[in-house]
This record gives C-alpha cells, sequence and structure tokens, in this order.
C-alpha cells in the first residue's frame, strides 16, 4: 500500500511539475512542451454566443464556442481558444454559404490568442470550399457592455489555381466580410 501511495505522489509530482500555465495573452515567445496556454482571466466566455451583422446586401451570423486544454501537435502544448462557424444569407434569407454544422476540430475560422497589446484576438480562417481561401481575422469589442463585436478580416495571398471550382468567377465568391460591427444576439 505505502508502495502504490509513493508511486501515485511521485506521479502527480511529475504530472505537475511537466504542465505549466500561462496565460492567453502571450509574453513568452516559445512556451515549453505540454505547457497550458489557458483563459486564466476567463475572457473567452464574453465572446460566446450569436453574434449578426449585416454587409453588402448579405447577413452573417457568426457563433463563437470557447475550446478548452486542447493538445496542438504542431506547437506541442495545450490551450483554451475559440472557434466560429458562421452562416452567411441575402437579404430574403436564401443561404449562401453554411458551415454552421461542423464539428468543433473542424471549424474554418479557430482562434489563435488575443494581441500582445491591446484587447484583440486573433483567429486563423481556411476555407477548403473556397478553393483554400483564408486569412487573419481579429476581433474586439466595441461598448463596455460586450454587445459590440469589431470584426476585421485581411485576406491571405490566396492564389486560385485552374482547379478550383470558382476559377474565372467574376466576381469570386466572398463568405466574409473585410469589415463589420457584428451585434450580439
Amino acid at each position: 500500500m505505502k508502495k502504490i501511495f509513493l508511486f501515485i505522489l511521485f506521479s502527480v509530482a511529475i504530472y505537475t511539475k511537466a504542465q505549466q500555465v500561462y496565460s492567453l495573452r502571450p509574453t513568452e515567445i516559445d512556451l515549453p512542451e505540454n505547457s497550458y496556454q489557458k483563459d486564466i482571466n476567463n475572457e473567452l466566455p464574453a465572446y460566446e454566443g450569436i453574434w449578426k451583422g449585416t454587409w453588402n446586401n448579405k447577413i452573417i451570423y457568426v457563433n463563437f464556442k470557447k475550446i478548452l486544454n486542447t493538445y496542438n501537435a504542431v506547437t506541442k502544448y495545450y490551450r483554451d481558444y475559440l472557434v466560429a462557424r458562421f452562416k452567411v444569407t441575402d437579404l430574403n434569407g436564401n443561404i449562401i454559404f453554411d458551415n454552421t454544422n461542423l464539428e468543433d476540430n473542424k471549424t474554418k475560422i479557430v482562434g489563435v490568442n488575443f494581441r500582445r497589446y491591446g484587447d484583440k484576438y486573433s483567429l486563423i480562417y481556411i476555407d477548403k470550399d473556397l478553393c483554400d481561401t483564408s486569412g487573419n481575422i481579429v476581433i474586439n469589442f466595441t461598448d463596455p457592455s460586450k454587445t459590440q463585436l469589431n470584426w476585421k478580416y485581411n485576406e491571405g495571398s490566396n492564389m486560385i489555381t485552374t482547379d478550383c471550382q470558382y476559377y474565372n468567377t467574376t466576381p469570386f465568391p466572398t463568405a466574409l466580410p473585410k469589415e463589420i460591427v457584428l451585434i450580439k444576439q
């Protein structure tokens, strides 16, 4: 019994020492393997839920969800982050884009972390259905009640090849607005 107790105590000590916890607001450049970038200040829940905005005769609905303690094989550490699903309709309600049924690990918009300075949260967008269109999204609240969200999307240098179903389509379909204020629903 004494040996089992010592083994458990030793295992807990190793696990506790192995996983260091860091904030989503980065101060470190390289986090150690198996560390945990945690939403220590509980900031992500304010973003959760459905947000709505209108642009270019389209309506976008964005649903943010917080994901906890997930391991990233590339960075080799755990982290909390947001994922987002979206639906775009025309003003008559006809669906143009809809990925609201995607699983959490297959969403097209995935959070990274808060910017080093300020209150802006960064996300990346990769859309295989739109010929691997990609870019960066930065969001931040515009009001103290956190019911309005400023959204800025910067497209990456997307190269559309001949095997893309939208090659030579003018205008190329755009799923996301460049800049918009979203209202919490």
